[in-house]
């Protein structure tokens, strides 16, 4: 069993291998590491961790935050697949793809930027719609986005009058970006957090700018 710990940790020298010695000691071997964000004195770094058939992952949390000043921010199943280099293959398939490229994009975001699902909304004369939507996208659609149109990448309210009822109850929190300047916007959902860090809304913001330029 894999699982995404995310964990904001001191950033000074040690404290990964401290955190790596913790964590094997209750048998989890880490595949994985992603730096999220660095601010003063700290890191918060996204982990994929492999544990043994049957272990809870609240050992997880006990082993990482028995090291000082380390704050597991969020734990979550993780069965994505791993590599190094998620933006430049998903521009390269959106780039190659025919009539379909908007739901290759949706479809390989949610990997990507490690979210629960991700829409592509748009205006049209009777109000917001959804264009495409990945998978994982919910049945239950926003009817209004009050937000729109949108100049920049940026982070949403979850509680927020216009957000479905059932988002709210999934404690989803929301993201977008515009696809340049074709009026769309990529909407990112994680439905049980963690928020959004300014350098993944960054690099949403990024991804949706060089994607708008594929698809013009």
């Amino acid at each position: 069993m894999s699982y995404l710990l995310r964990v904001q940790l001191p950033d000074r020298p040690g404290s990964l291998g401290a955190l790596a010695l913790a964590l094997g000691s209750v048998g989890a071997d880490i595949l994985s590491l992603d730096v999220v964000e660095r601010g003063a004195g700290y890191a918060v770094d996204d982990l994929v961790v492999e544990v043994p058939s049957g272990a809870l992952p609240d050992t997880l949390i006990t082993a990482a935050e028995s090291i000082g000043d380390v704050l597991v921010d969020s734990i979550r199943p993780y069965s994505g697949v791993l590599d190094t280099h998620r933006e430049l293959e998903l521009i390269d398939h959106v780039a190659s793809a025919h009539d379909d490229r908007l739901q290759v994009l949706v479809d390989g975001v949610p990997r990507v930027l490690r979210v629960g699902w991700s829409t592509i909304v748009d205006i049209g004369p009777h109000g917001t719609y959804r264009v495409v939507g990945s998978p994982g996208a919910p049945q239950t659609q926003a009817g209004s986005a009050p937000w729109m149109p949108l100049e920049k990448p940026t982070t949403l309210d979850p509680e927020a009058d216009w957000v479905p009822k059932i988002w709210r109850d999934m404690d989803t929190r929301l993201a977008a970006a515009p696809l340049g300047n074709t009026g769309k916007v990529l909407l990112l959902g994680r439905p049980g957090g963690p928020d959004f860090r300014p350098s993944e809304v960054a690099r949403l913001g990024y991804l949706a700018g060089i994607i708008a330029t594929v698809l013009i």
